[in-house]
């Protein structure tokens, strides 16, 4: 579940201001960097020698940071002049680890919506991939939490997702398929049901051309 509290004062007119924050069960660093040695050791590796003596540390440090999305405000601002073409931001960039391996995935998230009542801030699309990536992750469910999440607390008229991704649980290990990427998309409302609102959206994301 994402918790949500609202904070600051409104009118009206206006929706109160959302915190987006991420509620870990709880970080125990130390245990983790005693996790890692055994980890390391258990596959051969010695932590003894001057170089490696500090890598359980800062692999404990690496994961919580990447398992660590930053709180932020959803802020959105009427849409007093009607605005009800395609808003797109392109190449947002993912980074994100495979549940299955704990491996890194790499790629970029484009994210779009047609306008309802209300505007959102332009870096807040970012915000919410990243919100949503700081877990491990299966690519098919991060592009379907963001899409769903903002259909749920915008209330746009139609939203669209799509994430290319490189996998190293594909490129380094396994198939070894070196160069492949994984493509997912995610689309709701008018960009799903009105094939011209759709096909603008691919083609400026790049998937179609």
């Amino acid at each position: 579940m994402v918790p949500l509290s609202p904070h600051g004062e409104a009118t009206a007119l206006e929706r109160p201001v959302l915190r987006v924050v991420h509620e870990p069960d709880g970080i125990d660093l130390a245990a983790a960097e005693i996790a890692a040695s055994r980890f390391l050791e258990a596959l051969g590796i010695s932590t003894a020698t001057e170089s490696l003596r500090g890598t359980p540390g800062r692999m404990a440090r690496a994961y919580a940071e990447l398992f660590s999305p930053r709180p932020f405000d959803l802020t959105t601002f009427p849409n007093d002049e009607g605005y009800d073409e395609l808003v797109l931001a392109r190449r947002i960039p993912v980074r994100t680890v495979c549940e299955h391996h704990l491996l890194p995935v790499v790629g970029t998230a484009h994210v779009g919506y047609l306008p309802g009542a209300r505007i959102l801030g332009l870096s807040k699309l970012a915000r919410v991939v990243e919100h949503f990536a700081c877990r491990p992750q299966v690519q098919e469910r991060l592009t379907k939490q963001v899409a769903d999440w903002l259909q749920t607390h915008l209330e746009p008229k139609g939203v669209g997702v799509v994430i290319e991704a490189e996998h190293s649980c594909m490129t380094l290990r396994g198939v070894q398929a070196t160069g492949s990427d994984t493509l997912t998309s995610t689309l709701l409302g008018l960009l799903r049901s009105d094939a011209r609102s759709r096909g603008e959206f691919l083609a400026l994301t790049g998937v179609t051309r």
